[in-house]
């Protein structure tokens, strides 16, 4: 017999487009962490997500376009964040680039290319710094060389309140939220479940690493090829900032018309933009390969 909701009962927290596989990969030394794998021969290419908002709702309308493009497409739960890894230590961005490298070693692949977000742009800066070998290419959206912007500031100086009330009403602040957006009730439940899940303490320590991090003094020695998109039309991470970024690595910027959520207000086209990014830091990357002495 069909087990029947209750009128009150709110649907069920389903994905509303199908997920690649996830597994649990364990980095010796740093312990386990949620990943999503497309798997195939493609060349890997890894997802760094933003600030607050896990794999799934940051790369949603990303996983199937890249995996029909031919990459093997990886999308790790950066720690305190949707499923990723709990731990006692205070969270630090640059332990987030370690625990991406531990799992691409774990998982013996060659060096991927790799796509960072917002805050997942500075993960992936620093990724490309600590562990050069293992990182094929670049590609930063939304995100920029720093985050001192006086009204960034005022933004990261919140986080103390965002941590006592998401602490508090975890499920409650993402679901009240989601409903105020006029999001559709069966998403909304999905999208609050998986917001849920983040460690309030991890979420608002992020949001201070945030705003103490600086590239501006080594990002343009990366050797690695790069290639950046800016949101031109981003409240969050100011269109200068990110120009600023781009100048510094030497690269002609990618331009989206679109706010800071792009890649799930404007799927079509932050996808298109994404695609013509990676292959060409792909090329590039295979190029530079081919110039290495043997």
């Amino acid at each position: 017999m069909a087990l029947r909701r209750g009128p009150s009962e709110p649907p069920a927290p389903v994905p509303p487009i199908p997920l690649p596989p996830g597994c649990a990969v364990l980095v010796p030394g740093r312990g386990e962490f949620f990943l999503r794998d497309s798997g195939g021969e493609g060349q890997p290419v890894l997802l760094v997500h933003g600030w607050m908002f896990p794999s799934d709702l940051n790369w949603l309308h990303t996983y199937r376009p890249l995996r029909q493009a031919g990459y093997r497409v990886l999308a790790m739960d950066l720690r305190g964040h949707g499923r990723g890894l709990r731990s006692g230590a205070h969270f630090r961005l640059a332990d987030c680039a370690d625990d991406a490298a531990g799992v691409l070693t774990a998982l013996g692949l060659p060096p991927a290319l790799v796509v960072g977000y917002s805050m997942g742009g500075t993960v992936a800066q620093l990724l490309a710094r600590r562990h050069p070998d293992r990182v094929a290419g670049l590609v930063l959206c939304a995100t920029a060389l720093d985050w001192s912007d006086p009204r960034m500031k005022v933004f990261w100086r919140m986080m103390g309140g965002l941590r006592l009330l998401l602490g508090l009403f975890p499920r409650g602040s993402w679901s009240a939220g989601m409903r105020m957006s006029g999001a559709p009730s069966r998403e909304s439940n999905w999208v609050a479940s998986e917001l849920s899940r983040g460690s309030a303490r991890d979420l608002a320590e992020a949001g201070r690493e945030l705003g103490r991090f600086d590239s501006s003094g080594w990002v343009g020695n990366l050797p690695q090829p790069a290639a950046v998109l800016v949101m031109t039309s981003d409240r969050l991470v100011p269109p200068r900032k990110q120009l600023a970024l781009a100048q510094r690595l030497g690269v002609e910027p990618l331009l989206l018309d679109a706010d800071h959520d792009a890649c799930s207000n404007r799927p079509a086209a932050f996808v298109s933009a994404l695609l013509t990014a990676l292959r060409t830091v792909s090329l590039a990357s295979r190029l530079t390969a081919a110039d290495r002495p043997a």
